[in-house]
């Protein structure tokens, strides 16, 4: 979705989070998915029977580990892929999914802000990468927001982006802002249903293949 870019110092360490729908009710009466349409205000609750025909999904979200750096670069990779490679030559797209399988072990050594992988009944479907704007001082920034698009429409980006606004409001930032491509309405549409808005900002961004494509700016408070 959004550009990536090397931030500042990495947040501090934080264990396993469950996200469960809201208002919360026991996952054995959760339901997420299915043909059930409650009205509006009532939790989403069904009986046990119903229940078990349309479990909840269970959203896992922790901060990342060295050993998470191939499932981030599955993840990473299949979504770059799926949003950006049709903006590319099929030759550059190719190699870009490839280079994006092998970026994440050195970024975690490194520790190059907050990484957030998100697993949905234990797989790895989504990631964030957030830390202090380099650009707006006193900002936070969402340097890479990614899903797999097998998880596309199962609740984990959305999950994954509230828990990121968490951590970032926890590290002492009150406004977020991102970069993503101007022509990809699947982004915008989500970081719109997310809270962010426009700024007015545009730029060109170069991904290397000397064609720069349009970004547009969103913001937020955290």
């Amino acid at each position: 979705m959004s550009k990536t870019r090397a931030p500042g110092s990495r947040a501090a360490n934080s264990r396993a989070v469950v996200v469960f729908p809201a208002p919360y009710v026991p996952p054995s009466q959760t339901i997420m998915r299915g043909p059930y349409r409650p009205r509006a205000g009532v939790p989403r609750t069904l009986p046990a029977a119903a229940a078990r025909r349309y479990p909840a999904p269970m959203i896992d979200i922790q901060l990342a580990r060295p050993v998470d750096g191939a499932a981030l670069g599955e993840v990473h990779a299949a979504g770059w892929e799926a949003a950006y490679a049709p903006f590319f030559a099929p030759e550059f797209a190719a190699a870009g999914v490839r280079d994006r399988r092998t970026r994440w072990h050195a970024r975690i050594a490194n520790g190059e802000g907050a990484i957030l992988l998100a697993r949905v009944e234990g797989r790895p479907l989504a990631l964030s990468w957030s830390g202090p704007s380099p650009e707006r001082p006193g900002w936070a920034e969402v340097f890479g927001f990614y899903g797999h698009p097998d998880g596309w429409g199962s609740g984990v980006a959305g999950a994954l982006m509230t828990r990121t606004l968490d951590r970032l409001r926890a590290a002492g930032h009150s406004r977020v802002h991102l970069w993503t491509l101007r022509e990809t309405p699947r982004s915008r549409r989500f970081y719109e249903k997310s809270g962010y808005a426009p700024t007015g900002a545009e730029r060109p961004y170069d991904f290397g293949d000397g064609r720069p494509l349009a970004q547009v700016e969103y913001a937020r408070e955290c």
